[in-house]
């Protein structure tokens, strides 16, 4: 893993030598993603929408922290990523870059803030930039968002591109539809490459069939970041809420649940709660 620290001069037990790997990055920046690519090393990113589970997901070695749009679902109760406001990310996004040291921090772009124009999608982006200190966007489409993305990396501003299912499309798309299978898989290539050649520094493949994905890794130089995608990505990404199970509802396919965090938080609270009403706290050794 890219985030472990390393040392030629290393030995493993009896004296054996250990395997050279990548040395350790103080902080991720774009250019490392390309590098970890290049040597075949595989890198991680989480959503993040708070101070604490920033600092949190930091420590752990994550190596990219997405403030994605998905807090519509997440935090804010929206039924779809469409209502979601800048005021909303730059102000989540601004808790995740305080809390993270080590990880690259990118901020989604939300829907209505970039679609019109490459020069509304640079005074949005710029926005998100300057207000919350991201080190990257994220916006969603392919051949037709090469403008916004040309314009954008133009300026200074680094950009991830999102294609595959596109949330922020849902409703054009029918809903969540894996995206690219049979003869759509050539669109998809188009739009990969097309996001490449506009200067996007990485693309997240979404709800893909694996098999294309793996094409699009082979074919880009940048790196690919799969949600739903398969395992041939140079990235993987995951809501957390999903992969730590907060979330009760409906869980996509593609995820796996590593923590019953639900379970946990309920249990204390109701533990709380009995404590409160029957007077044991606050104890004596909680009192002033």
């Amino acid at each position: 893993m890219s985030s472990t620290p390393s040392s030629s001069e290393e030995t493993a037990p009896y004296g054996a030598p250990t395997a050279a790997t990548a040395p350790a990055v103080k902080k991720v920046r774009t250019h490392h993603l390309r590098e970890w690519k290049e040597a075949g090393e595989k890198f991680t990113m989480l959503t993040s929408y708070d101070v604490m589970t920033a600092r949190l997901f930091d420590e752990a070695g994550v190596d990219t922290l997405l403030v994605g749009d998905s807090s519509g679902n997440t935090v804010l109760g929206y039924s779809t990523t469409v209502p979601v406001t800048l005021d909303e990310m730059i102000t989540m996004a601004r808790g995740v870059t305080r809390g993270a040291t080590r990880a690259l921090v990118i901020g989604d772009m939300p829907f209505g803030t970039y679609q019109a124009s490459p020069e509304q999608a640079y005074l949005s982006a710029a926005r998100l930039m300057k207000e919350a200190e991201v080190a990257a966007v994220k916006l969603e489409g392919g051949v037709e968002m090469a403008p916004q993305i040309q314009r954008l990396t133009q300026g200074g501003i680094p950009v991830c591109a999102h294609i595959g299912f596109t949330p922020q499309s849902e409703h054009a798309l029918g809903g969540y539809r894996v995206q690219g299978r049979g003869d759509a898989g050539e669109r998809l290539l188009r739009d990969a490459h097309a996001v490449q050649e506009a200067g996007a520094f990485a693309v997240v493949l979404e709800m893909v069939p694996g098999d294309v994905a793996a094409r699009v890794t082979k074919e880009l130089t940048i790196p690919t970041i799969g949600i739903g995608a398969g395992n041939q990505t140079d990235g993987q990404v995951l809501v957390w809420q999903d992969a730590f199970g907060l979330n009760t509802g409906r869980v996509p396919r593609f995820v796996k649940q590593y923590a019953d965090v639900h379970s946990v938080l309920l249990e204390a609270a109701r533990a709380y709660t009995a404590d409160v009403k029957d007077g044991s706290f606050p104890a004596p050794e909680h009192t002033f």
